[in-house]
C-alpha cells in the first residue's frame, strides 16, 4: 500500500509540474469532440426531427468524424485526471459532477454506440432496444458540452499564470 501512495505522490507530483501542458492535451484532444457533436446535431438529430441531414459525410470527412470518435477515449482519461488532481488539492461538488459528466462518456461509447442511435433514428426495422435509450445517448454526448468549456478555460487561465 505504500508503495502504491508514493507511485501515485510521484504520479501527481510530475503531473502538477506539467499541469500547462496537461491541460493542452485534454483540451486539444476535447476540442474534437466538438466536430463530432456539431456533427451528431446536424446530421443525426437533424435527420430525425426534420427528415434532412445537413451533414452527410463520405470518404476522408466520414473518416475524420471516425478519427475525431476515436479521441474520446484519450480525451475522457486526460480530462478526468484534470478533475482528480483538483480534487485532491480541493473537494468541490463541482469537479465530482464533471467526473461523472465526462465518464458517463464510457456508457456511451460501450452500451449505446453512435451506430445504435442511427440504427434507432433511420431504420424502418424494429430493435429490442426502445427509441429513447437513442435520444438518452444524445444527452450524454452533450453532457461533454461543460466540461469542454471548464477544460479550455483552465487551460488558458493556466496559461496566463505562466506569463
Amino acid at each position: 500500500m505504500d508503495k502504491l501512495k508514493k507511485i501515485a505522490s510521484s504520479f501527481f507530483s510530475w503531473y502538477e509540474r506539467n499541469y500547462t501542458f496537461n491541460l493542452g492535451i485534454a483540451s486539444f484532444l476535447f476540442i474534437w469532440q466538438l466536430v463530432h457533436l456539431y456533427w451528431l446535431t446536424v446530421h443525426v438529430v437533424f435527420l430525425r426531427l426534420f427528415g434532412v441531414s445537413l451533414l452527410p459525410l463520405e470518404g476522408i470527412w466520414e473518416f475524420l468524424i471516425i478519427f475525431a470518435d476515436y479521441t474520446e477515449i484519450p480525451a475522457l482519461l486526460s480530462t478526468s485526471l484534470i478533475y482528480i488532481h483538483s480534487l485532491t488539492k480541493k473537494f468541490t461538488w463541482r469537479n465530482i459532477l464533471f467526473l461523472v459528466f465526462i465518464n458517463s462518456q464510457w456508457l456511451h461509447l460501450f452500451w449505446i454506440t453512435d451506430e445504435f442511435v442511427i440504427q434507432q433514428f433511420t431504420s424502418a426495422s424494429v430493435t429490442i432496444l426502445p427509441i429513447y435509450l437513442a435520444w438518452f445517448a444524445i444527452l450524454v454526448d452533450y453532457l461533454e458540452l461543460p466540461v469542454i468549456y471548464d477544460t479550455v478555460k483552465r487551460f488558458f487561465v493556466s496559461l496566463g499564470r505562466k506569463k
